[in-house]
């Protein structure tokens, strides 16, 4: 009896025990791919969006530095939605690898809905900005109009050479 026990059923038993855990490890990866797969449609959306998103971005970051341009751009906004004492500044240019950058200081005054629809243009230019900081102060006799100041940054391509 004692030979039986160890000799054939405790490496039996040894293996049958290996062989229930790689069951259950076989069986919990199963589970895991099963879900990872209901999640791939959802992760195939995202990476659609985010495509789409990013589709054209050089498009909205031109070769060269046209500060001019979107200066421009932002005046004739300002002045479409009559916002008062506008005042841009440029910072010092940044240069990097790939794309360069320009900070630029933004203060006009105005309704609020006018400050909204001029953000909401700056969404839909075709120049990358990227608003890094937003104050808006009301007046100090509280007429409904704001104040605000924007820390902005605009990108041009760095040329390769």
């Amino acid at each position: 009896m004692c030979v039986f026990v160890l000799f054939w059923y405790l490496p039996l038993r040894k293996k049958m025990k290996a062989v229930n855990q790689a069951k259950t490890a076989q069986t919990l990866a199963i589970a895991k791919g099963a879900a990872d797969s209901r999640q791939l449609p959802l992760l195939k959306e995202q990476l659609l969006k985010l495509q789409n998103r990013i589709r054209n971005y050089k498009v909205n970051i031109p070769e060269t530095n046209t500060f001019g341009g979107f200066l421009g751009s932002v005046i004739d906004l300002m002045n479409k939605y009559n916002l008062k004492e506008q005042e841009i500044t440029p910072g010092e240019e940044v240069k990097a690898d790939k794309f360069n950058c320009i900070p630029v200081n933004i203060h006009c005054k105005g309704e609020l809905t006018q400050i909204f629809n001029l953000y909401r243009q700056f969404q839909i230019l075709d120049r990358l900005i990227r608003i890094e900081q937003v104050k808006l102060s009301n007046d100090s006799n509280y007429n409904g109009h704001v104040s605000m100041e924007t820390k902005a940054i605009i990108y041009y391509r760095a040329k390769v050479g």
